[in-house]
């Protein structure tokens, strides 16, 4: 393994190691001890990959972006000229990921967004990682046919935020994918008219 690969892979393991511990124990518990002992790692290991909690934080955002990309699969959604019901059946599996098999890293973005509220150098790094999604959506709603695409992006992560928050965070459980699938028709048919 090359130097830059194992660097690579520590970043991850250390980002991964943090990502779970603020869903299970919050900002307060994010240290670099606690990623050090969470990751079974030598003491000081973290503080090599990441030296402030700044970077470290930094660092986790940027790994969230990389992980919940996978998870929401925006770039593999289907071609829109093919109608709404594959996209809506997309967005609604996306969604259901997120509030199900992965609701903890979920839980980890709420606190990192809270975190980046208080930090202006946490705010810059999360809007800039938090681009590529609204440029997608944008994208998704010009391929829908939206006459507003950049505020239908704005309602759709509005209304998908709202749903998470409320079912990870909040006082609800997460619906069945049925009625996530339901929420996208009803939501994309308002926006569009359809």
């Amino acid at each position: 393994m090359s130097a830059r690969t194992h660097d690579s892979s520590r970043a991850d393991l250390v980002a991964d190691t943090a990502l779970a511990l603020l869903a299970e124990r919050g900002m307060r518990g994010l240290t670099h001890r606690a990623v050090d002992e969470a990751a079974g790692l030598p003491q000081g290991s973290t503080s090599n990959v990441a030296r402030t909690r700044q970077a470290l934080l930094e660092l986790t955002v940027r790994r969230l972006a990389e992980r919940e990309a996978r998870v929401l699969a925006l770039h593999e959604m289907p071609d829109p000229g093919a109608g709404t019901d594959a996209v809506v059946d997309a967005l609604a599996l996306a969604l259901h990921r997120a509030l199900t098999r992965h609701r903890d890293l979920t839980l980890a973005r709420y606190e990192l967004a809270l975190e980046a509220t208080r930090r202006p150098g946490l705010r810059a790094c999360y809007d800039a990682t938090g681009a590529r999604f609204r440029d997608q959506l944008t994208a998704l709603a010009t391929a829908l046919g939206s006459p507003d695409p950049d505020r239908h992006a704005l309602s759709l992560t509005a209304w998908a935020d709202g749903l998470m928050f409320s079912c990870v965070a909040g006082a609800y459980e997460a619906p069945p994918l049925e009625a996530v699938r339901q929420g996208v028709r009803e939501l994309l048919a308002g926006m569009l008219g359809s």
